[in-house]
Protein backbone atom coordinates (compact mmCIF):
# COMPACT_ATOMS: atom_id res chain seq x y z
CA UNK A 1 0.00 0.00 0.00
CA UNK A 2 2.92 2.16 0.62
CA UNK A 3 3.66 2.59 -3.20
CA UNK A 4 0.25 3.24 -3.32
CA UNK A 5 0.42 6.16 -1.25
CA UNK A 6 3.15 7.89 -3.10
CA UNK A 7 1.89 11.06 -4.33
CA UNK A 8 1.48 12.41 -0.93
CA UNK A 9 4.00 14.60 -0.27
CA UNK A 10 6.55 14.88 2.65
CA UNK A 11 4.42 18.35 3.92
CA UNK A 12 2.03 16.20 4.74
CA UNK A 13 1.92 16.26 8.73
CA UNK A 14 -0.75 13.21 8.49
CA UNK A 15 1.11 10.40 10.79
CA UNK A 16 2.72 7.64 8.05
CA UNK A 17 0.46 4.69 9.64
CA UNK A 18 -2.80 6.47 9.66
CA UNK A 19 -2.29 7.59 6.16
CA UNK A 20 -3.58 4.57 4.56
CA UNK A 21 -6.63 4.83 6.61
CA UNK A 22 -7.60 8.59 5.70
CA UNK A 23 -7.34 7.26 1.77
CA UNK A 24 -9.70 5.08 2.58
CA UNK A 25 -11.89 7.38 4.26
CA UNK A 26 -11.58 9.75 0.99
CA UNK A 27 -12.28 6.97 -1.43
CA UNK A 28 -15.63 5.56 -0.04
CA UNK A 29 -16.52 9.22 0.39
CA UNK A 30 -15.88 9.49 -4.02
CA UNK A 31 -17.15 5.87 -4.43
CA UNK A 32 -20.75 6.47 -2.32
CA UNK A 33 -21.27 10.25 -3.03
CA UNK A 34 -19.53 11.57 -6.27
CA UNK A 35 -21.91 13.04 -9.17
CA UNK A 36 -19.63 15.27 -11.13
CA UNK A 37 -15.93 16.30 -11.20
CA UNK A 38 -14.90 19.23 -13.15
CA UNK A 39 -11.62 21.01 -12.64
CA UNK A 40 -12.29 24.81 -13.38
CA UNK A 41 -8.86 25.99 -13.26
CA UNK A 42 -5.19 23.39 -12.80
CA UNK A 43 -5.11 24.48 -9.46
CA UNK A 44 -8.62 23.88 -8.59
CA UNK A 45 -10.95 20.82 -8.59
CA UNK A 46 -14.58 21.04 -8.00
CA UNK A 47 -16.17 17.72 -6.87
CA UNK A 48 -20.09 17.06 -6.95
CA UNK A 49 -21.61 14.70 -4.35
CA UNK A 50 -24.45 13.53 -3.91
CA UNK A 51 -26.58 14.71 -0.75
CA UNK A 52 -28.00 12.85 1.82
CA UNK A 53 -28.36 13.00 5.68
CA UNK A 54 -25.08 13.59 7.86
CA UNK A 55 -23.09 14.26 4.09
CA UNK A 56 -22.48 17.67 4.65
CA UNK A 57 -21.30 17.28 7.71
CA UNK A 58 -18.98 14.15 6.78
CA UNK A 59 -17.53 16.13 4.06
CA UNK A 60 -16.81 19.07 5.95
CA UNK A 61 -15.15 16.82 9.24
CA UNK A 62 -13.05 15.42 6.63
CA UNK A 63 -12.05 18.70 4.68
CA UNK A 64 -11.44 19.92 7.72
CA UNK A 65 -9.38 17.11 9.20
CA UNK A 66 -7.02 17.10 6.03
CA UNK A 67 -6.37 20.48 5.86
CA UNK A 68 -5.03 19.97 9.54
CA UNK A 69 -2.52 17.99 8.12
CA UNK A 70 -2.20 19.13 4.61
CA UNK A 71 -2.21 22.77 4.73
CA UNK A 72 -1.42 23.55 1.64
CA UNK A 73 -5.21 22.43 0.47
CA UNK A 74 -7.94 25.03 0.52
CA UNK A 75 -11.23 22.97 0.74
CA UNK A 76 -14.03 25.37 0.37
CA UNK A 77 -17.77 23.20 0.84
CA UNK A 78 -20.71 24.09 -0.13
CA UNK A 79 -24.24 22.99 -0.47
CA UNK A 80 -27.11 22.72 -1.93
CA UNK A 81 -30.59 20.94 -1.69
CA UNK A 82 -29.43 17.55 -2.56
CA UNK A 83 -26.02 18.56 -3.75
CA UNK A 84 -22.51 18.70 -1.53
CA UNK A 85 -19.99 21.19 -3.79
CA UNK A 86 -16.47 20.61 -2.37
CA UNK A 87 -13.88 23.04 -4.01
CA UNK A 88 -10.00 21.80 -3.39
CA UNK A 89 -7.22 24.39 -4.64
CA UNK A 90 -3.90 24.24 -4.25
CA UNK A 91 -0.47 26.35 -4.68
CA UNK A 92 1.80 25.77 -8.08
CA UNK A 93 3.94 23.99 -5.88
CA UNK A 94 1.48 21.45 -5.54
CA UNK A 95 -0.60 21.05 -8.53
CA UNK A 96 1.14 17.92 -8.80
CA UNK A 97 -0.98 16.38 -5.41
CA UNK A 98 -4.01 17.81 -6.98
CA UNK A 99 -3.40 16.08 -10.26
CA UNK A 100 -2.88 12.52 -8.00
CA UNK A 101 -5.70 13.23 -6.37
CA UNK A 102 -8.04 13.97 -9.27
CA UNK A 103 -7.04 10.80 -10.69
CA UNK A 104 -7.89 8.99 -7.21
CA UNK A 105 -11.20 10.54 -7.55
CA UNK A 106 -12.03 9.45 -10.91
CA UNK A 107 -11.03 6.20 -10.16
CA UNK A 108 -13.30 6.18 -6.56
CA UNK A 109 -15.97 7.11 -8.52
CA UNK A 110 -16.11 4.74 -11.06
CA UNK A 111 -16.22 1.74 -8.68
Amino acid sequence: MSSDLAWVPQSCTLPTEQRPLRVAEWDELFTERLTALPRPEPLRLHLDLAGGPGVEERVRDLAEREGCCCSFFTFTVTSAEDLIGLDIAVDQRHAAVLEALTVRTVAGGQR
